[in-house]
């Protein structure tokens, strides 16, 4: 069964796909999206290895010339960099704007090739087709796009919105358990940020979701694309409600950062982590209940991720390093920060005047340096 959520934002409203077998019939989905037969696939040596096959029968099937350009995995690619490299490629194969480009991959690939169709000859068409259930049920969705830089994670980017979105739930079989874990953080964000019948049924369904029961991982994927959707529709550009989808970020992109944007902590992981130590501070704070901040933390950890900075293997953070780096995030304001904290599990709220001393405070708490 494909389900259709519709990403509703006028004349650039689009439709998110989600269902098995959504692969094989993307030629004849993106047909009707292109000028001319031919359409660049952005995305990475493990992805293409594993799927790109699949992908170039299906668009030839419709008729459609495929130009891949194939990108070294891992979150290093998402720099300026990997957006140089890949604009010369895609200058090289003389696209104008009436062709289209195609994010095949994670998040990395999702964010750099949609930062690419941004900026290429001041914008061009682009469809996202997220092989990750992180990317399917957050990056894909929503039209940020963006790069890293040493300064901080996303802070150079642009809203462009795709046309399309393909979440082929068939292509997660191949997918690695701790990227499962990593992307089902997000789903459980989502949960935690906005619904609390869907956090209660995470905490009884998590291991049926990570374990990708068809049934359960598609309920997984359409409830948090339809609340991704509800939020991006009320606020595209993250003028107020949007940010709530940051909740767990602002640590977590701290944390990344210091740990060097690789595979020694997974975005999926530093959100879980990021979540737990909001719903944490929120109850010190005394905003949220500790009964439903302690309900959160279970949740990432029944999830096999890290909910303490404990659990990183032993790392050491600087309170202030982590302080430094919450400072540079997008979010912060006239030297104060801003988080999203939570009232209970299932509702969280923008808080745009956290103290950095209390936070560092608590930061020293959890085990900080």
């Amino acid at each position: 069964m494909i389900r259709s959520v519709p990403v509703d934002l006028g004349e650039r409203a689009y439709e998110v796909l989600i269902g098995p077998g959504l692969l094989d019939t993307a030629g004849e989905r993106l047909r009707p999206l292109v000028r001319r037969d031919r359409v660049a696939v952005v995305s990475d040596r493990t992805v293409w290895g594993l799927h790109g096959a699949r992908l170039t029968a299906a668009l030839g099937r419709a008729g459609l010339a495929v130009h891949p350009i194939v990108l070294p995995p891992g979150e290093q690619t998402k720099s300026f960099a990997g957006l140089e490299s890949l604009c010369d490629e895609l200058l090289a194969l003389e696209l104008d704007r009436g062709d289209l480009i195609v994010a095949f991959g994670g998040g990395v690939i999702g964010d750099l090739a949609g930062f690419a169709a941004a900026i290429y000859k001041r914008g061009a068409d682009f469809v996202q087709i997220p092989t990750t259930l992180l990317a399917q049920v957050d990056s894909s969705v929503g039209g940020k796009t963006a790069i890293d830089t040493p300064r901080g994670k996303n802070l150079v980017g642009a809203f462009h919105q795709p046309r399309l979105v393909l979440a082929d739930l068939d292509v997660l079989a191949t997918l690695p358990d701790r990227e499962m874990r990593a992307g089902y953080a997000e789903v459980l964000k989502y949960g935690l940020l906005g619904d609390p019948g869907f956090f209660a049924w995470l905490e009884a369904s998590a291991g049926a979701v990570l374990a990708r029961d068809p049934a359960a991982l598609a309920r997984a994927v359409e409830r948090s694309v339809e609340m991704k959707a509800e939020i991006v529709i009320a606020d595209e550009r993250e003028a107020g409600r949007r940010a709530l989808l940051n909740l767990g970020h602002t640590f977590a992109h701290a944390l990344e950062a210091e740990t060097g944007y690789g595979e020694a902590l997974l975005h999926g992981e530093a959100v879980g982590l990021g979540s737990a130590m909001a719903f944490r501070f929120s109850a010190t704070e005394g905003l949220c209940p500790g009964e439903d901040a302690g309900r959160a933390v279970a949740a990432v950890a029944a999830a096999g991720l890290p909910s303490r900075l404990a659990d990183l293997d032993g790392r050491t953070f600087a309170a202030d390093d982590l302080l430094r780096h919450m400072a540079q995030d997008k979010k912060a304001e006239g030297g104060r920060l801003t988080f999203i904290l939570a009232r209970r599990a299932g509702e969280a709220f923008v808080a745009r005047d956290v103290d950095p001393a209390r936070m560092r405070t608590f930061l020293l708490s959890e085990g900080a340096t």
